[in-house]
């Protein structure tokens, strides 16, 4: 009788020819998505070159996505998209977004269908644990690995032991997945995942939209997870449905698999979370924040973890009828252009501009302290990012304060960290 195993160690097995591995085993494992960005690509592509490879192994299946500079800041900035372009361009790449196809990449491949359950997905970018949030495992790797697997099709993994983190009863309003994640990270800590996979299960979680899956799945790297992942159900059947560019395959823990660690959490009693600087784990409920009357000078709602229709939907909620403090920056950053239409034909945009907000073409921006939105000393931000170390968005004396899109919404309006209830 086959040993009972989690959904992660089943998408490793079958990934590497085997019927069961065992947490801890070094495997070489075949990969069906390899994804760089025009940070992290131009040195994949370099080390490509001068391993003496002609081809990728396959054309489909390895990812271009110029987004984190673009549109470019500066001319080092635009030579690193360059590089991705005559490389795609060489190489026949299906997938390469630059200009108006260019959306945040951990948004805009599962809108595009490109990643499926099932899957196994390196991106050379620490986000790329998203995925996890469609039943596939998906995990950040260093540019060197990224070249390895454009070559080869294959990487190394360790197989991580899993965390089992159950959610039970019903969020109250204005507490989404973003909340649900910041309050794990503040139990676990930032290492209390190393390179384990956090699962995430429980009514509460079925309850959630594919949006805030994604945010909780795209923040398990901030526990120093290996990777997060949620077992599909009919809400992620329903997103993959009507997207999914190959077949697919469901994976489901067995009873009895092997945790590490189990967690139950009652999110029935959760109100909105901040995560002050300098640390994701460093999470207080809004009402402490509201009392403390933090002023900000700059709130953006955006990224991979926060800047899909669903998120500009819930700030939208709050900003209509409103405007942003005098002195307060909103930068809203719609994530894919395909988001960023659907924002503008349900009036999303309207209502963000008529607040007083900045709009920008998707992009990464100021969530890296890249360009959109850089802080300049002292300075204080709320954001939908998923970090706030010491200068992440600017200067390294100014702070970020992370938080949901309702929350970053109210707080614009306010001029201080301030919960939607309060409005």
């Amino acid at each position: 009788m086959a040993k009972p195993q989690t959904i992660t160690q089943k998408i490793l097995a079958a990934h590497c020819g085997r019927e069961y591995v065992e947490p801890g085993e070094l495997i070489l494992a075949k990969v069906d998505i390899a994804l760089g960005n025009d940070i992290t690509a131009p040195i994949a592509i370099k080390e490509f070159r001068e391993s003496g490879a002609k081809r990728v192994f396959d054309p489909e299946r390895v990812v271009l996505v110029a987004d984190h500079f673009a549109p470019n800041k500066d001319i080092p900035s635009a030579i690193q998209c360059q590089i991705l372009r005559e490389f795609a361009r060489e190489q026949g790449l299906r997938h390469f977004y630059d200009g108006g196809e260019m959306g945040v990449e951990h948004a805009l491949l599962p809108e595009k269908g490109i990643v499926v359950p099932g899957d196994l997905i390196i991106g050379a970018d620490s986000h790329t644990c998203t995925y996890g949030a469609l039943g596939a495992f998906a995990t950040g790797v260093g540019s060197t690995d990224l070249a390895a697997a454009m070559i080869t099709g294959e990487a190394w993994f360790k197989v991580p032991e899993s965390i089992r983190l159950e959610y039970q009863g019903v969020c109250p309003e204005w507490v989404t997945g973003k909340d649900l994640i910041l309050h794990t990270i503040g139990d676990l800590g930032v290492d209390g995942a190393r390179y384990m996979a956090m699962e995430f299960v429980g009514p509460a979680i079925s309850a959630l939209n594919m949006a805030e899956r994604f945010s909780m799945a795209n923040m398990a790297v901030e526990a120093g997870a290996k990777n997060g992942i949620m077992a599909v159900d009919e809400v992620t059947l329903a997103y993959v449905r009507e997207r999914a560019l190959r077949p697919y395959r469901v994976y489901e823990s067995d009873a009895g698999a092997p945790y590490a660690l189990t967690r139950t959490y009652e999110v029935s009693r959760l109100e909105p979370l901040v995560a002050y600087p300098p640390s994701p784990e460093n999470v207080h409920p809004v009402s402490e924040a509201q009392e403390q009357g933090i002023r900000i000078d700059q709130a953006v709602i955006g990224s991979c973890t926060n800047g899909r229709l669903e998120d500009l939907r819930l700030a939208a909620r709050v900003l209509k009828g409103r405007t942003v403090a005098r002195g307060v920056r909103l930068i809203v950053i719609p994530a894919t252009p395909l988001i960023y239409r659907q924002a503008l034909e349900e009036g999303l945009l309207a209502i963000f501009l008529e607040a007083g907000a900045v709009i920008s073409p998707p992009t990464c921006g100021p969530c890296l302290g890249g360009h959109m939105g850089i802080l300049a000393p002292g300075e204080v931000a709320i954001a939908t990012t998923n970090r706030n170390f010491t200068g992440r968005m600017g200067h390294p004396t100014s702070q970020v304060y992370l938080a949901n899109p309702a929350v970053t919404a109210a707080s614009a309006v306010t001029g201080r960290i301030t919960s939607p209830a309060a409005l």
